[in-house]
């Protein structure tokens, strides 16, 4: 079934109307001036009695229930007096949301082209909903994970390299100066919480880690004997550590896609011309491997064995470990490998999308059309699909399908999830542990952190 977005605003107030007229109603006296009473004068009216104070626990309890998926009912809440904000913006209230709901609502995407002059944030609720992201017009967004944000600058807007660290939710920022060995091409990075055992769900401010990965750019290396390198930079001690680095026999470009976390330890990459990296954060290990149409007796649907790069995106599998989806005609499959190096790819499940997206958006006579996937979020199990006319949702463990109202032909997406919570100002706007980065990067690079509120 496809659920499109509705216009209806009466019902995403109609908790707050109803404390607000709580909030609103007094007793109604009379204060009649004895000097000017008449003893002809009809009695003073009674009072009317005034209905008992909403104790704060029942108002949380009641905020609570407010859509998720709606941002901009908590944030109107937040607004109504000054308690009301102080329990939306409680972390206590932010953990409760997590217990409350099954998975984070998808609150919209980072869109990462960089020749294309569109919003870095694009939101997916059903009310309009902005987030002040960095200019697009000198970083492109490349990761999102554990509410936090991370962009790589863009090389026609500045001399070097560097990496910035955005929380959409509270709009704190950082910048961070790629590995001072840094001498190559194709970049990209990925950033996690490096809080062992954090369930994130109230992590903002707290230490991160970001990876970043390249291929070096060496001269003396023949063509045909390519080197990755990686690097972890840590928020706690502002510096890269040792890199690690591997020969490879085939050129990797790493400008499309965004990374995926499977559990705390493997980190992986998908590069433009669909080869695997795999990063072990435990053991600074680097793997490469292939994508499925590569292993022995694989088949497409067109009977044919040969690859599109473009056609297979990295996901969770239903088990939380790694998986990818391939794009084939109007079926989307997910594959799924166990962490072995040589166990094969099996198919774990196929979705037929003619079943569930309108067929509008599917058939063109004509045209022969594959949807593609534009993005993946780990936190909520959703996917974008694009179509020829819309963009969809599809979360996969509900089985819903929303179109996002918003499709401006978008290419790869980094999708932002998150309860969105008001933060009060000057709350959270530093970061943990940030300290000069000289060491780091060897070029006198400085963080930084905004001081305006993401409310």
């Amino acid at each position: 079934m496809v659920v499109r977005p509705v216009d209806e605003p009466r019902r995403n107030y109609k908790l707050i109307t109803i404390l607000q007229m709580y909030r609103s109603s007094s007793p109604q006296t009379t204060n009649p001036n004895p000097a000017t009473t008449m003893a002809s004068a009809p009695p003073p009216q009674r009072r009317r009695a005034s209905p008992p104070a909403i104790p704060d626990e029942l108002v949380e309890e009641i905020l609570l229930r407010l859509p998720p998926d709606d941002p901009a009912c908590l944030l109107r809440a937040s607004l109504v007096c000054k308690a009301w904000g102080g329990i939306v913006s409680h972390p206590v209230f932010r953990r409760r949301l997590h217990e409350l709901y099954l998975a984070p609502p998808v609150l919209g995407f980072l869109h990462g082209w960089e020749d294309e002059e569109v919003p870095h944030f694009v939101h997916t609720t059903a009310s309009p909903f902005s987030l002040a992201a960095p200019d697009w017009r000198s970083w492109r967004a490349v990761d999102c994970r554990h509410g936090r944000a991370l962009f790589l600058s863009k090389r026609n807007h500045t001399c070097t390299w560097e990496l910035l660290l955005w929380e959409p939710i509270t709009g704190a920022q950082q910048r961070i100066p790629v590995p001072a060995a840094f001498n190559g091409r194709w970049p990209t990075a990925a950033v996690f919480c490096a809080v062992d055992g954090c369930d994130h769900h109230d992590c903002l401010g707290g230490p991160f880690r970001v990876v970043f990965v390249f291929v070096v750019d060496n001269e003396d290396v023949d063509y045909d004997d390519n080197v990755i390198s990686a690097g972890v930079y840590s928020s706690e001690t502002g510096t890269w550590g040792e890199l690690t680095s591997m020969y490879s026999e085939f050129m990797m470009f790493f400008e499309k896609y965004s990374s995926l976390l499977v559990g705390r330890s493997l980190l992986y990459f998908m590069s433009d011309a669909g080869l695997i990296l795999e990063y072990d954060l435990v053991r600074h290990g680097l793997t490469v491997f292939d994508t499925p149409d590569c292993q022995p007796g694989y088949k497409s649907d067109c009977g044919s064995s040969s690859s599109d790069d473009n056609r297979f995106k990295l996901m969770l599998a239903e088990d939380g470990g790694l998986g990818v989806s391939e794009e084939s005609g109007l079926r989307l499959k997910l594959w799924t490998r166990k962490a072995t190096t040589d166990a094969p790819w099996v198919v774990n499940c196929i979705f037929c999308l003619e079943n569930l997206l309108p067929a509008s958006d599917l058939l063109v006579p004509g045209i022969n059309y594959r949807v593609t996937v534009l993005g993946f979020t780990e936190e909520a199990q959703v996917i974008f699909v694009d179509t020829i006319d819309s963009l969809f949702t599809i979360d996969l463990q509900l089985g819903l399908v929303t179109e996002v109202p918003d499709d401006r032909g978008f290419s790869n997406l980094i999708p932002v999830v998150g309860f969105y919570t008001p933060v009060p100002r000057r709350k959270n706007q530093n970061l943990l542990a940030l300290k000069p980065c000289e060491a780091a990067s060897g070029e006198g690079g400085e963080n930084s952190s905004s001081d305006t509120s993401a409310v």
